[in-house]
């Protein structure tokens, strides 16, 4: 076994600690144990959820009970306190692009040493213009297009999150059949874009994909030759996180982005299902020890090279995302 499929231990460093709230949205208070699993995580792991505004999340991250609305607009320096929750996702740019005054006011509201990690827009990343209900309904011609990547994307990200930018995730979206069975131009359309692409000032520039057809050595080159990282995708339309190794095995050494999104129990097409089950998010009722502790041990062995982590955690993973956190910071801690 190599250095590199030895994926990896780490050492113990303090955290550094989220900016305090005296009004508005108030974190919940601080566990003691929370505090002290913290202080044995590296500076390199930065942990989080995939977004912020669950009203559930009352005594786990809020103190209080508020509106899904009031949380997004104000709960994120009561989230960023929580001394775990380093790190966070930012989605709703998948839907529309953001500016860069809005990107500056989530940097500003917190501390140093927390991240952002940011989905690019669907208008870049989608093969088809879909319908409200998400049905395609015709050809992309802005798909991977790298101008409209870098006006509507990576210009006001780089400029309004500076040194919170974590990472920049083009996620590409389900490929129609026709693309499928040309895949070659694919790679081709991915390239000339991260070709295109400036270097990010802090963070990195990553792609998850949803169609295992990109999982080849093509496009570890690829992502090789163009200084992006592979973010790895938790989620049934994609192989187990063992299958994904060697892609982060041919970019090693380098950050580590991963997303986890759903559990495999619900299948490809189960976030509704998920959502129904997991009610206000407040339990880890599917617990997933086995894609955890593999987690765990990559987070470990990249920290432990010095090298930055950005995971963040949908409540749809198991049940809860801050409880999700919670255990994945301690399989970490524990290793």
């Amino acid at each position: 076994m190599t250095d590199q499929d030895d994926l990896f231990g780490t050492a113990p460093h303090a955290p550094e600690t989220a900016k305090p709230r005296t009004r508005g949205v108030q974190p919940a208070p601080v566990l003691a144990d929370d505090a002290a699993l913290a202080a044995r995580l590296s500076p390199h792991v930065h942990l989080g959820t995939s977004t912020w505004s669950y009203p559930g999340w009352q005594g786990l991250v809020w103190a209080g009970r508020h509106s899904e609305s009031t949380l997004s607009r104000t709960g994120l320096p009561a989230y960023a306190a929580h001394p775990l929750l380093r790190a966070v996702g930012i989605d709703r740019g998948f839907y529309r692009p953001l500016a860069a005054s809005e990107f500056q006011r989530y940097a500003e509201q917190v501390a140093p040493g927390f991240r952002f990690t940011v989905k690019a827009p669907s208008l870049v990343t989608d093969a088809l213009l879909r319908s409200e209900d998400g049905r395609g309904q015709q050809p992309n011609p802005l798909f991977l297009d790298p101008t409209t990547a870098l006006h509507d994307f990576i210009e006001p990200a780089y400029e309004g999150l500076g040194a919170t930018l974590g990472a920049l995730v083009f996620q590409i979206s389900p490929l129609p059949g026709p693309r499928l069975a040309r895949m070659n131009e694919q790679f081709d359309l991915l390239h000339a874009l991260l070709l295109a692409l400036p270097r990010p000032p802090a963070g990195v520039l990553a792609v998850e994909v949803r169609d295992a057809a990109w999982l080849t050595p093509d496009f570890a080159a690829l992502l090789r030759d163009t200084g992006a990282r592979y973010c790895v995708g938790l989620h049934p339309k994609l192989p187990p996180l063992t299958e994904q190794l060697p892609l982060l095995r041919a970019l090693w050494p380098g950050p580590l982005v991963a997303r986890w999104n759903l559990n495999r129990l619900h299948g490809a097409y189960g976030y509704e299902e998920a959502e129904k089950k997991y009610g206000e998010f407040t339990e880890m009722l599917d617990p997933d020890p086995q894609t955890r502790a593999e987690l765990a041990r990559i987070i470990r062995g990249t920290a432990g090279a010095g090298q930055d982590c950005f995971v963040t955690i949908s409540n749809k993973a198991e049940g809860s995302a801050p409880l999700s956190v919670r255990a994945l910071a301690q399989a970490v801690a524990d290793g």
